[in-house]
């Protein structure tokens, strides 16, 4: 009888450490391969972005990267030297075509997601960046495509950053750091770095934006002031320098006799002028399919209990659209 039991007993464990696919072994083998292909493609990553910003990758700057000891760093260039996707020049590291197809591919998915948390799980953009590396290492090409497309291909990623096309081209990132723009100039921000982490945070607590309007009030050692007309920012040089701007764009020209959709009043009439540059992918191509196009006659009918969302009639329609979208909605009365 103990013997039997014991006999089940040791067959029924075997069974739970090495069934195969659902096994611990096996899952624990998954575990392992799962971590390493993370590990590798952080590395094609670290590799992309230095050539992108022309420098040249090596062990030391791999190991500070992914934080691992020079030993493991050793072995993963080697393991990817012989999957051909890097080339070791003396102590310089170099992406192979292949490498770098793999490592836009996984950029791609990083940035795409990105997009989908911000725009459509309305996830707050200093979480948007964590929650795309975890899952950016799990997408296909296919995959990719489909969400693209459900995104409506948008070219940028929540905090400007260039997103790449299914073909593999990675447009140039565009923008100049605030504390080099001149002080005279006003300017469109067009990039937010996210890392450090510490650094994006503050930026946002302080209340500026991807697509903000700003003017440099004051740009000592010690801070930098930005004004967007109505409010002031103060920011330590160091903080200021992740805020890339760029000149304001010809369609600004537009703006200047329009207003914000939410600023017109109850039953006034008013006439659509041009969606908001920040406008990207998935919302833009919503807002033109309800008809939001320049030209429109748009007007807000129904006002919600709770004032948000608002309902607004155009060509004949009722649409409900929420406060933040209304506000890049630029409109001028008639």
């Amino acid at each position: 009888m103990n013997v039997t039991f014991w006999l089940i007993a040791i067959a029924v464990i075997l069974l739970i450490v090495f069934l195969p696919r659902v096994g611990l072994f096996s899952q624990w083998k998954s575990y392992r391969a799962a971590q390493e292909r993370e590990q590798m493609e952080d590395a094609l990553k670290h590799l992309l972005d230095r050539e992108q910003g022309g420098r040249h990758a090596s062990p030391e700057s791999l190991a500070g990267t992914l934080s691992l000891p020079r030993q493991k760093v050793t072995r993963l260039i080697e393991g990817m030297e012989t999957k051909g996707l890097l080339e070791s020049r003396g102590d310089q590291l170099h992406l192979t075509a292949e490498g770098e197809r793999w490592a836009l591919h996984v950029v791609r998915a990083h940035r795409l997601w990105e997009r989908y948390l911000a725009d459509e799980a309305r996830m707050p953009l200093e979480q948007v960046h964590t929650e795309a590396h975890r899952r950016e290492h799990s997408f296909t090409d296919a995959q990719l495509d489909e969400l693209d497309a459900a995104l409506g291909h948008p070219t940028r990623d929540p905090h400007g950053d260039p997103i790449p096309t299914r073909e593999g081209t990675l447009p140039k990132a565009e923008g100049t750091p605030v504390t080099a723009w001149p002080a005279d100039r006003p300017a469109r921000i067009v990039h937010l770095e996210d890392e450090p982490a510490l650094a994006y945070e503050q930026i946002l607590a302080a209340g500026l934006r991807l697509g903000q309007d700003i003017r440099i009030l004051e740009r000592t050692p010690q801070r930098v002031v930005l004004s967007d007309g109505e409010n002031e920012y103060r920011l330590a040089p160091a903080v200021a320098s992740n805020i890339s701007v760029a000149a304001l764009p010809e369609s600004e020209a537009l703006k200047r006799e329009a207003v914000p959709l939410t600023e017109i009043a109850h039953d006034r009439r008013a006439e659509i002028v041009t969606l908001d540059d920040a406008v990207q992918g998935f919302t833009r191509r919503r807002f033109l399919d309800l008809g939001l196009t320049p030209g429109t006659v748009i007007y807000p009918e129904l006002q919600n209990f709770f004032g948000d969302p608002r309902a607004y009639r155009v060509r004949g329609t009722l649409i409900a659209l929420r406060k933040d979208q209304a506000a890049q909605i630029w409109v001028k009365p008639v």
